[in-house]
């Protein structure tokens, strides 16, 4: 998937410190083409390798260096909604429309909604909104916890460029190892013993051995601001 290697791009470039992935036009994304269904579900050998990539290609993004924000511009349905929700969190647009709606056609999510909605807003409103194929308004898709924060269409990328500018001033070895502990503790679901004993290790190995928690403390004791180059 051309998305998939746009990610890994930038993740491998040190000069990326956040991904906003946005859309064109009245929608984040719509999800599949749905004629295309009609002969890749013909073929079990093509619909797997078609999963595969789509899974693979979704999940890499929990595990990436850098912090990936979906900037919800519009309609926001079926795979869409599985771009969103592999996202380490949202922005919506105050026009957009948000929902899974694969019940609406006879198909079922397969690329991680299923998974990760009812961990991301509990498992009834997840079973509401899978089974029912409605969308959400903006707001209310903020009171569920599917979004984070609500813009003005206008002020949408703004915003989005506002976070990524705050992480470009962070530690990136740091920005990534904490968002390493936090997705693997929670995704992995092996209890809260397990993901302190993650979190305990990562933190060791970022201020024991990288540079960059030592120069932060150095600039705060020298009153400046911290000049940080690990990775």
């Amino acid at each position: 998937m051309a998305i998939g290697e746009a990610l890994a791009a930038a993740d491998a470039d040190d000069e990326v410190c956040a991904v906003l992935i946005s859309g064109r036009g009245r929608a984040f994304s719509a999800g599949g083409d749905l004629k295309a269904y009609l002969r890749l579900q013909q073929d079990p050998v093509v619909w797997g390798r078609f999963m595969d990539t789509f899974i693979s290609t979704f999940a890499a993004i929990q595990y990436m260096r850098k912090p990936v924000v979906a900037l919800v511009n519009g309609v926001t349905v079926a795979g869409g909604l599985e771009l969103l929700v592999a996202c380490d969190f949202a922005y919506a647009a105050e026009s957009a429309q948000i929902g899974d709606g694969h019940l609406r056609y006879g198909q079922m999510g397969g690329g991680g909604v299923l998974a990760h909605l009812p961990r991301l807003i509990g498992p009834a409103r997840a079973r509401e909104l899978l089974f029912s194929a409605r969308l959400l308004p903006a707001a209310e898709a903020c009171e569920w916890g599917i979004v984070n924060r609500v813009f003005p269409d206008d002020e949408l990328i703004g915003a989005g460029l506002e976070f990524a500018a705050g992480v470009a001033e962070r530690s990136p070895a740091g920005v990534a190892r904490m968002k390493f502990a936090t997705n693997a503790g929670w995704a992995d679901g092996t209890g809260l013993e397990s993901a302190l004993r993650l979190e305990r290790e990562c933190t060791a190995l970022y201020v024991l051995t990288l540079p960059d928690s030592n120069e932060g403390l150095t600039a705060f004791s020298e009153k400046r601001k911290p000049r940080f180059a690990g990775r």
